[in-house]
Formats: C-alpha cells, structure tokens, sequence
C-alpha cells in the first residue's frame, strides 16, 4: 500500500505545483484565465490574491513532499507531514464544490489524487 501512498501523493503534489505556476506565474494569461474562468478584467483584479493562493498550493506540495522523503528514515513523522498536506488539498477540493456546485469538475481535479493519497496513506498505517 506504500507505493501506492506514495504515487497518488506526489501526483498530487506535482498537480498543486503546476497549480501554483497557473495562479502565481501566469494568472493572466489566455490559456489560464480560460481554465479558472474569469474575464481579463477579472484575472488583473484578482492577481495578488492569486499570486499568493498559488504559494498556499505551494507549500502543501512542498509538505506533502517532505512527508515523502521522510517515510523511509521516520514512517510516523512521513506519514502525519503527507497526510496533513493532501488532507489539506483534499479539504480545498470540498470547500471548492460546497461553496460553487458549478466548479465541480475543478473540485474533481483537484481534489482526486488527494482522495486517493489520504485513502492509502491512511490504509497503510
């Protein structure tokens, strides 16, 4: 069950990486503003906050990562750091959808690997 803690666990990090890059780095672009649907006007609003909303997926990567590293030296410490990285991805997937019925298919993406990396880190203790 550890290797597959580990492989939803950093799908799930890499994905939260490439968010962080969509809402940091390239909030107003075309190609990312069609994929979070806002309008032109709305990404320049909006992209302070985005900008620091994209660190937050950051950092949970980078937790769920550290987790990782760690299963092997300290499984108790791993398994708590990627637990409370993809729990945490896995409750902004179930704010998305709860808040906005419409952001389903967003909350799905996001939320999947994280699902499955709670489900089988959980199952591997």
């Amino acid at each position: 069950m550890t290797i597959l803690a580990v492989g939803f666990s950093l799908l799930a990090a890499a994905l939260h990486v490439y968010i962080w890059v969509l809402e940091s780095f390239r909030w107003t672009e075309p190609a990312t503003r069609k994929t979070f649907r806002t309008s032109e006007a709305d990404a320049a609003a909006t992209r302070e906050m985005a900008y620091n909303q994209g660190f937050y997926n950051l950092f949970l990567a980078v937790i769920t990562l550290i987790g990782l590293a760690l299963l092997g030296t300290d499984h108790e410490v791993g398994t708590a750091l990627a637990l409370a990285g993809t729990g945490s991805m896995l409750s902004a997937a179930l704010v998305l959808i709860t808040r906005d019925r419409s952001m389903a298919r967003a909350a799905i993406t996001q939320g999947t690997f994280p699902l499955l990396a709670v489900v089988s880190l959980l199952l591997q203790l």
